[in-house]
């Protein structure tokens, strides 16, 4: 009998840790609440629940440091929308607010935003600041060996 290889991907919602087979990443429901684990836009991320998206999902998290008063950012945000769709099966996208969530911003010395940091196995692998158009920003992902 052969083992079906497995996922973790958390909640975009309750934070609760899902174990999905990988070939149905990009879809599928949460155990707990019900809420869809890829649902198509980037996750809201906060002080209370950054760790555990950040830490415990398989897929590498792109993080976008952000405010609502920064025109560059304002931006961004379709281009970091369109991201979200096209890569949900790759890649978790994430959206936090540096107002908002500030002691996790001084924790990543975010200095400039927008700043872009992916991270792979809850760990911090590349960084860019700066707004960018999608097509740049999937040529950045590649470079940093993201699908």
């Amino acid at each position: 009998m052969s083992e079906t290889a497995s996922i973790h991907v958390v909640c975009p919602q309750c934070s609760a840790v899902n174990r999905i087979p990988t070939e149905r990443a990009g879809s599928g429901q949460c155990g707990k609440c019900g809420a869809a684990l890829f649902p198509g836009q980037p996750i809201v991320l906060k002080d209370d629940n950054f760790t555990r998206q950040v830490t415990r999902n398989d897929l590498p998290v792109l993080v976008d440091f952000w405010a609502t008063w920064c025109g560059p950012c304002q931006m961004m945000a379709p281009v970091f929308e369109q991201l979200a769709v096209r890569k949900q099966s790759t890649l978790r996208v994430g959206k936090l607010d540096t107002e908002q969530a500030p002691k996790t911003a001084a924790q990543f010395a975010i200095r400039s935003i927008p700043t872009l940091i992916l991270f792979k196995g809850g760990r911090e692998v590349a960084r860019t600041s700066g707004a960018m158009q999608l097509t740049a920003l999937e040529s950045w992902l590649q470079q940093q060996g993201v699908r």
